[in-house]
């Protein structure tokens, strides 16, 4: 049995031996191969005889898979899952499996110091002090914090452990999410709006949506064209949920004040031509919201425990596969042929 973790050079760079300790724990004859992806046809030679890949950021379509036909899963250092071709995976019986959890905290705090950060004009002030030798608070306008309104894109895990956060500064929270529970967002306090009036309402815009198919460039030149009182835009969520180019000329134009943004539109951005940098409106970290020395622990404990879990055909002790109703029959069909 093989398994093979890849991955883009910086992201890979982990300690590696942790992660095979765990596989090697569960599945102790396994064949691990590690492999710091730079060249396609490299990688397809590597998976060729693969039983899982486990990942975060490679993207799984049709062709890659075509280049895996052992392939029985592929498990995710992230709980988003956008990176592979559900339907492809789902139809060829190939288990989908992310992280339920391991960093809803960090995520919850990165944005609330996003946020704090924007609204006391923190870059501003550090531009002013380091760059201009500036000694002078009113060079900029800012307004009080408490009082204003927070809305929250994708009520799950992480955006109620913001809500949370939040309320403990005074903001009004409100929320976007057609699958929340209407129930609990009355018992958290946390009024339910659609996407406009979200838009409209809000003086800060936090996005903890997944990626999917239909909320791909949801934040768009007619979406912040919505945003009334030109708030301040965070994303530690996905950067594909947002426009890019729409995000840029909000700013310039004024229809947003500021952004906080853990994530762009490419997981490895070309910094010297992005033109989100170097802005005093403008905070950027390099996809950092949920790390910490215990979150990354945890990410990659579960994520092997997982793949290990569903190898040995344990699959109740899997945190989660997200198309399991659609390939279990399958999955049966195969074990029972493996059998014979």
């Amino acid at each position: 049995m093989k398994i093979v973790i890849a991955d883009y050079p910086d992201v890979i760079k982990r300690n590696l031996d942790y992660e095979k300790a765990i596989l090697q724990k569960h599945i102790p004859d396994i064949e691990i191969v590690t492999y710091s992806y730079v060249d396609k046809a490299e990688f397809y030679n590597i998976i060729k005889d693969t039983d899982a890949l486990l990942t975060a950021f490679l993207r799984i379509d049709a062709v890659v898979m075509d280049q895996a036909p052992k392939l029985k899963c592929v498990g995710f250092n992230s709980t988003g899952y956008n990176f592979i071709d559900y339907d492809e995976a789902t139809r060829r019986g190939i288990a989908i499996i992310p992280i339920a959890e391991y960093c809803t905290n960090e995520v919850a705090d990165h944005t609330l110091a996003l946020i704090l950060s924007l609204s006391r004009g923190i870059k501003h002030y550090i531009n002013d002090i380091d760059k201009k030798k500036k000694w002078q608070y009113h060079s900029i306008l800012l307004e009080r914090l408490t009082g204003k309104t927070l809305c929250i894109f994708g009520l799950g895990k992480i955006g109620r452990a913001v809500a949370e956060r939040a309320m403990a500064f005074g903001l009004r929270i409100m929320a976007f999410d057609p699958f929340a529970n209407m129930a609990m967002a009355k018992r958290l306090g946390i009024e339910l709006v659609d996407a406009d009036a979200a838009c409209q309402n809000a003086d800060i815009i936090t996005n903890h949506m997944r990626q999917t198919k239909e909320n791909y460039h949801f934040f768009n030149k007619d979406r912040f064209e919505k945003m009334l009182k030109n708030p301040i835009f965070i994303n530690t969520a996905r950067g594909e949920c947002v426009c890019e180019k729409d995000l840029v000329q909000a700013l310039n134009s004024g229809l947003i004040s500021g952004a906080g943004l853990d994530v762009l539109s490419q997981e490895n951005p070309d910094l010297a031509d992005c033109e989100l940098t170097n802005k005093t409106n403008v905070i950027i970290t390099p996809h950092a919201a949920f790390y910490s020395r215990e979150s990354l622990n945890d990410l990659q404990r579960i994520s092997c425990e997982n793949v290990a879990h569903y190898l040995k055909h344990e699959y109740d002790k899997v945190f989660k596969i997200v198309n399991w109703q659609e390939i279990a029959p399958l999955v049966g069909k195969n074990l029972k042929e493996a059998q014979k």
